[in-house]
């Protein structure tokens, strides 16, 4: 027998890649698994001797089985109890210090990400993130490159707009990552308000799974009073908050028995937390038991 290792098995080689690009196509750890699972299937169905770009080939497959989830996942979403939040993803710190690749696996860069048709998110990743070229995306999904470079700058445009004006100092967020913390473990309603922009926002993503908040709640003392109300439950009773990095940003676990239940993560701007995101699905959780160092 031959003994394969990493790097003589391209998919092996790439597998974080691969990955990366699928989890961020889909903004699901499920999905993302199941398409890597596809392409290794599809990769060693292949004549590997004919492939003269192993990496260009993986990522193809990777992008277009992604496309095709994501268009049947539309509809899908469209039915979704409640607002539809990321899977959220451990991640190593080192990620969260490279600003750049923090930001594009963030959970507002991948709720943005949902506003973008299939073709579009695809573009946008393989060229803003990947960096490819855009002869190397026309020839990835199989359009003309004028028609790539059209998309390319809709969805670069669209993404713009919507990105959000967050601070990234890491003294500032590990400071009221731990505010956040002691006041909604200590039931501090004032404690909690301060720590919340005027204009904060929490999307709960529960599923129909779980009891969850299935609109949006606006205001400081709206979503305070909702949160520790949530803590005050006999359900959430054991419940111990610890600190982690999710989706490239320090956030919040909601731990029992060292177990996640929930995550929460947040954009910080002038000091306060204005977007709050708490996923509570428990069918969206797997990422939270994932090697931090999945993402590539």
């Amino acid at each position: 027998m031959i003994d394969v290792t990493p790097r003589q098995d391209p998919f092996l080689e790439h597998r974080r890649l691969l990955f990366a690009t699928a989890y961020r196509m889909l903004g699901t750890v499920t999905d993302a698994e199941d398409i890597l699972q596809d392409t290794w299937l599809k990769w060693h169905d292949t004549d590997q001797a004919t492939v003269r770009h192993p990496k260009s080939y993986l990522v193809r497959t990777v992008t277009n089985l992604s496309l095709n989830r994501l268009t049947s996942a539309r509809a899908t979403r469209e039915n979704y109890v409640g607002p539809w939040l990321p899977e959220p993803l451990l991640t190593t710190p080192n990620i969260a210090e490279e600003t750049e690749l923090a930001d594009t696996v963030s959970t507002a860069m991948l709720v943005i990400l949902e506003t973008l048709s299939p073709i579009e998110r695809a573009v946008f990743l393989l060229r803003e993130v990947f960096g490819y070229t855009h002869a190397e995306i026309a020839d990835t999904l199989d359009r003309p490159e004028p028609t790539i470079r059209q998309i390319a700058h809709r969805a670069r445009t669209h993404v713009q707009a919507r990105r959000p004006r967050f601070d990234t100092d890491k003294a500032e967020r590990d400071h009221i990552t731990a505010q956040f913390m002691a006041a909604c473990s200590g039931g501090d309603l004032n404690a909690l308000m301060d720590l919340l922009a005027p204009d904060v926002t929490l999307w709960n993503d529960g599923g129909g799974v779980v009891t969850a908040a299935r609109r949006p709640l606006h205001g400081p003392d709206h979503v305070a009073r909702w949160l520790l109300g949530v803590f005050a439950k006999p359900v959430s009773a054991g419940f111990e908050l610890e600190s982690a990095y999710i989706n490239g940003e320090l956030g919040t676990l909601a731990c029992m028995g060292g177990n996640p239940g929930g995550a929460f993560t947040y954009d910080i701007v002038d000091g306060r937390i204005q977007n709050l995101r708490f996923q509570v699905n428990p069918g969206k959780l797997k990422g939270l038991y994932l090697s931090p160092d999945t993402l590539g």
